[in-house]
């Protein structure tokens, strides 16, 4: 099965209704071009907030169902389409997620993942926004198959992909807001990139599954005008031997790629790391560190 997919990436204005107006027209062209599953940028409604902490940024999250499932899901069935969105929750007062959702082609939301690692570093003070995640790491199925969604700092964590992958999961799909300080140097705003890339990479092969990472794009300052963050763009998506499909540079860009569902098998069976993980020596795992 091939699976026709594109990934959004955007720069996000400090206008949540000019942000959503663009995405939105986005979706449409994607679908027009063939897109079966659409898949957005984490937090793509507003700018990356966690810069700072702000109290009022809180202002930002919305409940789930809220205005935006509302919206994202009518797009979704009038499209015809699987959706991928990622919202700042709210669940209650005084409790927030990072939450990804998948819209159904029917409209129906079918799954939500909570992000579940959550930074706490200069520039994405997140700990400050957000809940971890307590859902754990479930697959989504869709009627395009089983959807491994994870979120941004999710990425470096290889336990999460396979977890994943263990659940069942056919795709492994990150929504990202990742940058650089503009003060990096260039050799490490390269270093960074390219760690970035190759632990993906590194997922998508360890589990033979096809890895699909969407990043924004764009300088975004903070609230109080203080910091600033170089979003790097270069989303991609590779395949279950981390053979690059498709990558974006700096640049606002819908990408396109087809996705054979049927070549993770193929690869399996050439490499069964699955049939050949000592599980009966992984209690360590379990550990924070090994003292």
């Amino acid at each position: 099965m091939s699976l026709k997919t594109a990934l959004i990436q955007q720069k996000r204005s400090a206008n949540p209704l000019l942000n959503i107006s663009e995405t939105i027209a986005e979706i449409r062209k994607a679908t027009l071009a063939g897109a079966q599953l659409v898949l957005l940028q984490e937090l793509h409604n507003s700018l990356y907030f966690c810069q700072v902490e702000a109290t009022d940024c809180f202002d930002l999250a919305e409940t789930i169902p809220g205005p935006s499932t509302e919206r994202y899901s009518a797009l979704a069935a009038e499209l015809g389409i699987v959706l991928v969105l990622s919202l700042f929750e709210k669940r209650s007062s005084g409790l927030y997620h990072n939450t990804a959702l998948v819209i159904e082609n029917d409209g129906q939301i079918i799954g939500r993942y909570r992000k579940m690692h959550i930074p706490d570093d200069p520039g994405f003070y997140e700990k400050f926004y957000f809940t971890e995640g307590d859902l754990g790491f479930e697959p989504i199925q869709t009627s395009l198959g089983k959807l491994g969604v994870l979120v941004c700092w999710d990425q470096w964590f290889p336990e999460a992909a396979r977890l994943m992958a263990l659940a069942g999961a056919e795709i492994l799909i990150y929504p990202t807001a990742i940058g650089w300080d503009p003060t990096d140097s260039p050799e490490e705003k390269n270093r960074q990139l390219e760690a970035w890339i190759t632990v993906q990479r590194g997922h998508a092969i360890a589990n033979g599954l096809p890895l699909l990472a969407i990043n924004r794009c764009g300088v975004e300052s903070s609230t109080d005008n203080r910091t600033q963050i170089e979003f790097w763009g270069n989303s991609f998506a590779c395949g279950p031997q981390g053979e690059f499909l498709i990558q974006a540079g700096v640049e606002e860009r819908t990408l396109f790629v087809d996705i054979d569902l049927k070549r993770s098998e193929q690869i399996r069976r050439i490499w069964p790391f699955l049939r050949d993980r000592r599980i009966d020596a992984y209690a360590d795992l379990l550990k924070r560190f090994r003292d």
